[in-house]
């Protein structure tokens, strides 16, 4: 039976986290230079946030039961 490449699916797991967090960044950028994006960042916040929460909790899930 083949050996599972923890370190393979870790890096892999890193990079989407990275990924992830530049995306959000630069659309929190694109709001702040737009015009009136003070309401629309307070908007896009908690819904990342809950994007976050839910990615993080099925990574470990998955991790945990390979």
């Amino acid at each position: 039976m083949a050996k599972t490449n923890f370190q393979y699916e870790k890096r892999q797991r890193e990079l989407e986290k990275k990924k992830k967090a530049e995306e959000k960044a630069r659309r929190k950028a694109e709001l702040k230079n737009s015009p009136g994006g003070a309401q629309e960042e307070g908007d896009a916040d908690p819904d990342d946030a809950d994007e976050d929460e839910a990615g993080e909790a099925g990574e470990t899930g998955t991790a945990a039961s390979e």
